[in-house]
This record gives C-alpha cells, structure tokens and sequence, in this order.
C-alpha cells in the first residue's frame, strides 16, 4: 500500500490552485468528491458500499489520515484504487496536498476519485481542495443538532449524507428537524438519510453519483 506524506501547501493563492485543479479534473472527465465528516461518521463505510453498489462506475479513494494507512487497506481490499496521505498533523486538505496525492494515483480510466478529508467539522470546510462536489457525512448518533454548531460545512456542502439511519430508534435525532436545519443554512443542498449497512437508501445516494458523473464528462453542472 502507498503512503504519501503530505505537507500544508505553502501558498497563499489556495483559491487559485483549488480552480486549476478542477480545471484539470474536469478536462480528463475525472469528478473528485471532497468527503467531510466527525471521525466515526461511517465515511469509510459508506464508500465501501458505494464501491459495491456501482460496480459499473471506476472508483479510486484517497485517504487523508494524521496516521495509519488502516482505511486505504480497507478500500483496496474492496475494489478500489486507493492511496494513503498522511497530512503531517494537519487537521485538513487543501488544494495543494489534494494535486500532490492525485498525482501518484493511477486514474486511467477512473470515473470517480473521493477524497476522504481528515475527520473534522471544522478545517476541511475552510479550505477549497479543488473539488467539484463537497459532500458532508452526519451520522445519526451525532445529533440533530449539528447543522446550529457547525453552519459553515453545511452550508459548503453540495450533498449531505445522513449515515446509520440504522440506529435512529436508539437516539433522540429527529430527521425533519435536522433536515429544516441544513434547508435553512443551504436551501440547494441534496440530503441522502441512508445505512451504509443496511442498504436503506442507498439507492438515491448512488444515482445522484452517477448523475454528478455524467454531468462533469459532459462538462455540465448538475
């Protein structure tokens, strides 16, 4: 398994590496998902049933850890091209450590690269990695009550994963209040309630990947 160290790109220009990235994604027809969650949300359990559930769509991950290289093991041992980045103790990626890690990645013919982001809810929002979708993962076990305490990330989010619906019978979460929360804060964004483990709704969670994809090798926005 490859691991590369990464270090905080020394730019001031975040914003403009983070577009010429894209650019560059966007001309191979390669669509990356910036993937943001808490540690424990279930991001590598969601993407292992994604992986499962399209198997007709190239898959790559790159992983973002402090340490350990425990989840891209994971991933390639599930079908995935997959490489490990450790950020150097940075809470977050940007533009910069996002196109280094790319570029010892094997993306021929790869539809879709998900860049697992380190697990916080607060640095990964603050920094634009270059991606054309952002995409948040809340877990149920979390509360409904995020979106009022971290409103940046759900406001940057195109997409919002609601994981381990599972469990919701076991905790006080209210999916209608956190969902008029997240409309408040970004009225555009997509939310996904769904169990990676159970497969419910994982079904609407892989379409609209399968739509983002589409439209990115046409050069549309979705």
């Amino acid at each position: 398994m490859k691991v590369i160290e990464l270090h905080e790109s020394v730019t001031a220009s975040n914003d403009h590496d983070a577009d010429v990235l894209r650019a560059k994604m966007k001309m191979d027809g390669t669509l990356l998902i910036n993937l943001m969650s808490s540690p424990g949300s279930g991001k590598t359990t969601l993407l292992k049933g994604t992986v499962k559930a399209m198997p007709d769509v190239h898959i790559a991950v790159m992983e973002a850890d402090i340490a350990s290289d425990v989840d891209a093991v994971t991933m390639a041992q599930n079908g995935a091209e997959s490489i490990q980045v450790h950020t150097d103790g940075m809470c977050h990626m940007d533009a910069g450590m996002t196109a280094e890690g790319l570029r010892h990645m094997n993306l021929q013919d790869i539809d879709l690269v998900f860049l697992e982001n380190v697990g916080n809810l607060i640095c990964p929002a603050e920094f634009d990695t270059g991606a054309g979708k952002n995409v948040m993962i809340l877990s149920v076990p979390e509360g409904d009550d995020k979106p009022l305490k971290y409103p940046l990330m759900f406001s940057k989010a195109d997409a919002l994963v609601i994981s381990k619906m599972d469990t919701a019978a076991y905790f006080d979460f209210s999916l209608e209040k956190c969902m008029e929360r997240v409309k408040r804060l970004n009225p555009d964004i997509e939310v996904f309630p769904l169990s990676a483990k159970t497969g419910e709704g994982m079904d609407a969670w892989c379409g609209w990947l399968k739509d983002q994809v589409q439209a990115w090798k046409k050069g549309e926005q979705k």
